[in-house]
């Protein structure tokens, strides 16, 4: 590319590329500047890095000496081949410089550069802002699991742009590293932004976590880390690229290459003069460069990838960076050079039309002497100060929203009843439920009832109010939860107006052709003096004009055939503003089928013909900006320098504008460099918006994200709350999504909920976090399950309810966190939320009220307390009239609530009312789950026959269901009969019901269906039909589904189960697997500090060496497993130890000796001293045996005595 003056001087940043030693004389023709160029002298000052490194960040206990010094040589022309052709002159400079610091290179070559790269992040749980112990436990716990599987945090890591080295859970720290520049940029926005705490709480932090009631929310996690170590790293990889842009020391920003562990700074000096390198070392220039700082990572990315050395330098001589509104004082006297420009004189008063930004050369103005309207030289005038008007310098919250969509309309009320319709549906509420007892005898746990004393909640008087309250109410709440038929979902608003959004005629091309004073009318249309909404089509980016103004047409020539005429008839009738529609349509036209000469003639003229008439500053801002895009496309940089600084202040300097083409970017990126070459705030932010607006609107995402990052940085640092906008963040969600960073997207939208937010703006995070939930790596569920980070937002929501339909759909809100609750065990807490919602001053409908009940009941029958639940749901029949559906699932409920009382006789004739409704109902799926009542309910009378009748009728039901959306209560059904035949001898029939349930599960992805059904067919061939092969094939399922379910417990557990299966195998094969499985549940077992599961693990890994005949592991293993019980303090556990441990040697082939110092030494005065007689007896027959088989009879008689006496006692 070629260089071009600007401001005097020239300069270009190149992309970093090495040059061998061979290249020196092939790149001197490359490096020689065009004939016409003035090229500019500058000087470099050497910084050594110690000058630059503040003295706190000079040592660091975790700094590893790395030796990453490259030679003179190689720096130097790194140096010239970023200073691209005008690096001509430095080829001989460089060889001086080369011949005299020879001698030096060598012991800069030895010497080592201290170089940080690790960034230790330290993790503090804490409530109320205080570190919390118990919390912290939990939290150093989570961390010890993951430090031998650590793929999820790497995972998270890897979205946050780091690399994960290594976790120490005593510590509470995590240690990261990084290697480019653009992975430190992007970690470091990301803890600016607040996103780095919220990912790692997802990741740490359990579901239940988030079920907090509102008077525990103030607990989370805090992330220290240090910011000093950040600025310290991205220095350092700035360092290793060579090149950076540094904040010198009179606050202007100048470019730097570093050379052999030096910062030189390159100086503009006296122009017309070639450019050198050199080290200055008088004293002043020294201490200037000891202040150089590198700008943030942000700004260097952006200078390094949008030089635009054509259009402007890469070094501000000048620091410009005040704005201002309202009106200027001219200081110096102009003559307009062009009539878009307006004279005035020294002392003459300019209205300022839209924002005065210094840093830009123009702005637009209106002398109120002349009353001219054009463009003003910024450098000409003096703006008045004004604090008073400060805020109007900020964007108002509506340009904001028009430039990323308005987000409340996104999300509208009937949006937000089918979400929470979705949330708060309940099966109870809705089908038959099936009584699961009769298959959880293994895995079954008591659930332990919530210390809540059910007298003083007053429950029952609260329940009858709310029953009993006539008051007229709302529509029912099939009307009030689920969506309005018809709607479509609501997009973002669209930018482009089409003729049906806005009254302007439509011009027919045929029938215009053939009467030519039809062109009268488009004429007068296209005439009008000000901006009229029909000309949006005209301006914008779309061509909406092609079929929103024009029609008629087959082919575009026709419609450039029909505009030039148009245009002839405009000039004959002297109709400017026509004209100059007309040409700015034939360029877009031309610029469409990249005709670029002849669009840039139309622009031309139509700039022509406007002679500086700004009443429509929309047709005027639409004109340069395709003009200036013209030029750019044919790199006319001399017509391009004198309309790109016009160009850029309409579209700063203006709040408003319309895109009108595709190189609007390139402008853009103009003015950003600009403002940030003269540290102009205002001007950057507003740059950085209008490009993330139109990369969004053109769906190029990755182009979008720095800069809407950058808005997002940059407002929070404005202290005016104007600036502090959610929908960036929103919007940062949105783009996060389509870029699959789930982590990074729900840490935006949270980090959006620390302000207030109205109740369609939390139900809208909702919907974006279970869309979202899925991709999380911590989250692993059901079919129906949600996540329980939505519980936040919904209590955000209860607290911004204001209008009579929000408050109604608050009862919907309290039903899905009592959901949520409920799925997770979390029954107190289900319970004050249900119980909230039995609020008579809410106006609900009578069904609402019903399901309300009912899932009360439910809560107290999951909580054991079913004599509660009977008189709930005996309330409810009384007090209500409940339609046929909710009469048979009361009946059914309360069929179930008897049987757990043992009334059988009660819950035989509910189960039989709830059969008889189901049947009336038609509804298959209740008729199926009552039939399945009542056969668990003869198995438990062992009335076998009428069991087996009633399931297998209730399977033949279900078989007929068109779908399976309670699958898990027919693969329950299925289990039930499976251990029914295997009970009765039907062993092959068992069987299949049980790979029946296991196929249906897996159809349905129901995880905790899929554990039981392989936890039955491992039970099988186990114990009922022994076969280890199958039985390890399950197990190794068993184990997949632990992983996903991330229960660590479970993995234990079948990994030491599949090292057993192997080990009873009995081949070498088989006992090197069966190790190499123990020694993963050992791991398992130690994170979980589970040490009795340990030292068994510990012990069995010294078995397996034993068979395996590797003695010198034998020993060392089982001590280790003494020790870790003898940690215990538990006799017991010491006792069964060490009689496990001389049995290893007691049922071997050799060392059989061993066992006995195990037995008599350890394991028996254990047993003595917790006066357990079995296991003391056990032992002394053991050693009996043992000492007669050794031939040690004179110590076998103490022990034979002794057991002598133990079977007469026993």
């Amino acid at each position: 590319m070629e260089p071009t003056e600007a401001n005097g001087y020239h300069s270009r940043l190149y992309k970093l590329h090495s040059i061998e030693e061979n290249e020196c004389e092939s790149e001197t023709e490359a490096l020689k500047p065009p004939e016409t160029a003035h090229w500019t002298e500058r000087t470099t000052q050497a910084v050594p890095l110690d000058q630059i490194i503040p003295e706190n960040m000079k040592e660091s206990p975790s700094v590893q000496p790395i030796k990453n010094s490259k030679s003179i040589v190689s720096s130097a022309k790194k140096v010239i081949s970023a200073l691209g052709p005008s690096g001509q002159s430095l080829i001989a400079d460089f060889v001086h410089i080369n011949d005299c610091l020879k001698s030096s290179s060598e012991k800069c070559s030895e010497q080592t550069e201290t170089v940080i790269s690790d960034l230790c992040i330290h993790l503090v749980m804490v409530r109320n802002g205080v570190p919390d112990p118990h919390l912290q436990v939990e939290l150093r716990n989570r961390l010890r699991l993951l430090e031998n599987d650590n793929k999820e945090v790497v995972s998270v890591f890897s979205e946050l742009s780091a690399r994960l080295l290594s976790i120490e859970s005593d510590k509470d720290v995590i240690t990261v590293t990084f290697k480019t520049f653009e992975e430190i940029w992007k970690f470091s926005t990301y803890y600016t932004l607040g996103f780095l705490t919220h990912c790692l709480e997802n990741m740490f932090l359990d579901q239940s976590f988030w079920l907090s009631s509102p008077e525990e929310e103030d607990a989370g996690l805090q992330v220290c880390v240090k910011e000093e170590t950040v600025n310290l790293i991205c220095r350092n990889l700035l360092m290793e690229e060579g090149m950076m842009f540094v904040l010198c020391a009179d606050n202007l920003i100048r470019q730097a290459a570093v050379v052999d562990n030096a910062l030189h700074v390159i100086h503009p000096d006296a122009p017309n003069h070639g450019l050198t390198i050199g080290w200055s070392h008088n004293e002043n220039s020294t201490e200037e460069s000891k202040t150089a700082e590198p700008l943030c990572p942000f700004h260097q990315w952006f200078l390094k990838t949008n030089s635009l050395s054509k259009l402007s330098d890469s070094v501000c001589l000048e620091q410009k960076n005040k704005i201002a509104v309202g009106w200027t004082e001219a200081t110096v006297s102009y003559e307009s050079a062009a009539p878009d420009e307006i004279a005035y004189c020294s002392g003459d008063i300019i209205e300022i039309i839209g924002t005065f930004v210094e840093c830009l050369k123009w702005f637009i103005g209106r002398n109120m002497t002349t009353d001219r309207v054009g463009f003003v030289k910024t450098s000409d005038v003096k703006p008045y100060a004004s604090e008073e008007r400060k805020e109007h310098l900020a964007f108002p919250v509506s340009e904001e929203n028009r430039m990323f969509g308005t987000r409340e309309s996104d999300f509208t009320l009937e949006n937000a009843k089918a979400l929470l319709h979705k949330i708060s549906h309940s099966d109870v509420c809705n089908v038959y439920r099936v009584e699961l007892e009769a298959i959880r005898e293994p895995q079954s746990q008591e659930i332990t009832s919530p210390d809540i004393n059910d007298e003083e909640d007053n429950w029952k008087e609260k329940m009858e109010a709310f029953l009993q309250n006539n008051k007229e109410c709302c529509p029912s709440s099939e009307e009030a939860n689920e969506p309005e038929r018809g709607t479509a979902d609501s997009s973002i608003e669209k930018n482009v107006l089409t003729c049906e959004d806005s009254d302007f005629p439509s011009f027919c091309i045929s029938e215009e052709l053939e009467r030519n004073e039809g062109f009268q009318t488009l004429l007068l249309f296209l005439n009008s003096e000000k901006y009229l909404p029909g000309f949006r089509c005209i301006y914008d980016i779309s061509y909406g004009f092609l079929h929103a103004l024009f029609h008629g047409y087959k082919e575009e020539e026709e419609l450039v055939r029909y505009l030039s005429m148009v245009r002839d008839s405009a000039k004959k009738a002297s109709m400017p503003l026509a004209l100059t529609r007309i040409c700015f349509l034939l360029g877009r036209l031309c610029t469409k089928r990249l005709k670029f000469s002849q669009a840039r003639v139309y622009f031309e003229e139509a700039i022509g013909v406007l002679n500086g008439d700004f009443r429509d500053i929309y047709l005027t801002s639409a004109i340069y900006m395709n003009l200036t895009a013209i030029y750019l496309k044919q790199k006319n940089n001399e017509k391009c320098s004198q309309v790109i600084d016009k160009a850029a202040s309409l579209l700063i300097g203006l709040q408003s504008h319309i895109s009108s083409t595709e190189m609007e970017s390139l402008i853009l990126k103009y003015a950003l460099k600009t403002s940030i070459l003269n540290q102009d705030l205002f001007s950057e932010t507003r740059s950085c918006l209008l490009l993330g607006q139109m990369y969004t609107s053109r769906r190029q995402f990755d182009e979008a994200l720095p800069f809407i990052e950058r808005l997002q940085v940059l407002s929070n640092k404005m202290d005016s709350c104007d600036w502090c906008l959610p929908g960036y963040y929103f919007q940062l969600a949105d783009i996060y999504s389509h870029k699959c960073l789930p982590h990074i997207a729900l840490s935006s939208i949270k980090v959006a909920s620390r302000g207030p937010c109205s109740f369609t703006d939390s139900l809208r995070k909702v919907d974006f976090i279970i869309g979202n939930a899925a991709k999380l790596c911590g989250i692993k569920g059901g079919r129906l399950s949600f996540p329980t980070q939505i519980s936040y937002y919904l209590r955000q929501a209860l607290d911004s309810a204001v209008t009579d339909q929000e408050q109604i759909l608050s009862t919907s809100i309290y039903r899905s966190l009592w959901q949520l609750c409920t799925q997770h065990k979390e029954y107190k807490k289900a319970k004050l939320y249900i119980l909230k919602a039995l609020d008579p001053g809410i106006c609900t409908d009578m069904k609402s009220r019903v399901d309300i009940t009912i899932s009360l009941a439910w809560l107290y029958m999951l909580d054991g307390k079913h004599t509660v639940a009977l008189d709930i749901l005996d309330t409810v029949k009384k007090l209500c009239h409940c339609s046929p559906v909710q009469l048979g699932i009361i009946y059914n409920l309360s069929a179930i609530a008897f049987k757990q009382r043992n009334r059988t006789k009660e819950a035989a004739e509910h189960y039989f009312q709830a059969l008889q409704l189901s049947k009336e109902t038609a509804i298959l799926q209740n008729q199926a789950a009552a039939l399945a009542n009542f056969g668990t309910l003869f198995l438990h009378l062992r009335a076998n026959n009428l069991a087996e009748n009633f399931l297998v009728k209730s399977v033949a039901i279900y078989c007929r269901l068109p779908n399976l959306d309670n699958g898990d209560d027919f693969i329950h059904i299925l289990l039930i009969l499976g251990h029914y035949y295997i009970k009765g001898g039907h062993k092959e029939k068992g069987r299949l019901y049980y790979e029946w349930a296991f196929l249906v599960a897996m159809e349905i992805n129901h995880l905790e269906s899929q554990l039981q059904a392989v936890q039955s067919l491992c039970h099988f061939y186990s114990t009922v039909e022994i076969n280890e092969a199958q039985c390890i094939i399950y197990n190794e399922y068993q184990l997949s589904l632990a992983r996903k379910m991330s229960d660590k417990d479970l993995e234990g557990q079948v990994l030491e189960t599949i090292s057993h299966l192997y080990l009873s195998l009995g081949t070498e094969r088989a006992c090197r697997s069966a190790l190499e499985y123990t020694k993963r549940s050992l791991g398992i077992f130690i994170d979980l500090q589970k040490k009795e599961k340990e030292a068994y693990a510990w012990l069995l890994s010294g078995k397996i060496y034993y068979i395996l005949g590797q003695n010198e592991l034998v020993d060392l293993y089982i001590q280790v497993a003494q020790n870790v019980a003898l940690c215990t303090a538990e006799a017991e556990l010491g006792m069964q130890l060490f009689e496990a441990a001389g049995d290893i040697f007691f049922n071997g082939t050799y060392d059989r000796d061993k066992a006995v110092s195990f037995y008599r030494d350890c394991a028996l005065p254990l047993a003595v001293k917790t006066v357990n007689i079995k296991a003391e007896l056990r032992l002394c027959n053991k050693l009996v045996e043992l000492l007669t088989n050794i031939n040690s009879y004179e110590d076998v008689l103490e022990p034979a005595k002794r057991a002598l006496e133990l079977s007469e006692i026993s």
